[in-house]
C-alpha cells in the first residue's frame, strides 16, 4: 500500500514509536530517547519529533516532564482501546480519523501560537 509513505513524517514516527512501545522495546515507566536523539535517528527536525510525541501524548501512551524528557505511561493495548477497535475499520475510516486528529493538533498548535503572540503584543495585560 503506497499511501503510508504519503503521510506526514511525524505520523510515521509516532507509528514507529507506538509499535516499539507495543513490542515492549520501551516499557511503561521507561524514558524515551531525548528529542535530539530521536531527531538524529529519524533524520528529521526537532519540531517533527515534537509533533510525533504530541500524538503519543494525546493517545495517553507517554507523558513529557519538563526538563527530564518523555516517559512511557501506557501501552497501545491498555492505554487506548481505540487501537484494538481500529482493526475492523475500513481504510477510509482510518484515513479520516487520522486527518481529523491532524486537524485537531493543528488547531491546538495555532491556538498556542496565538496565545504566545497575544502575550507578546499585550505584555502589560495581566494573565487571563
Amino acid at each position: 500500500m503506497g499511501n503510508t509513505d504519503r503521510r506526514r513524517p511525524y505520523l510515521r514516527i509516532a507509528d514507529d514509536i507506538r509499535r516499539e512501545i507495543a513490542a515492549g522495546r520501551y516499557a511503561v515507566g521507561e524514558q524515551l530517547p531525548v528529542a535530539r536523539e530521536l531527531a538524529d535517528k529519524y533524520g528529521v527536525a526537532m519540531m517533527t519529533i515534537g509533533n510525533a510525541l504530541a500524538v503519543l501524548r494525546d493517545e495517553g501512551l507517554i507523558e513529557t516532564r519538563q526538563g527530564s524528557g518523555s516517559f512511557v505511561i501506557g501501552t497501545p493495548e491498555n492505554g487506548d482501546d481505540h487501537q484494538a477497535a481500529t482493526e475492523e475499520h475500513s481504510e477510509e475510516f482510518l484515513l479520516l480519523s487520522q486527518q481529523l486528529r491532524e486537524i485537531r493538533e493543528h488547531v491546538q498548535k495555532l491556538s498556542f501560537r496565538l496565545d504566545e503572540l497575544d502575550a507578546r503584543t499585550h505584555p502589560d495585560q495581566p494573565e487571563r
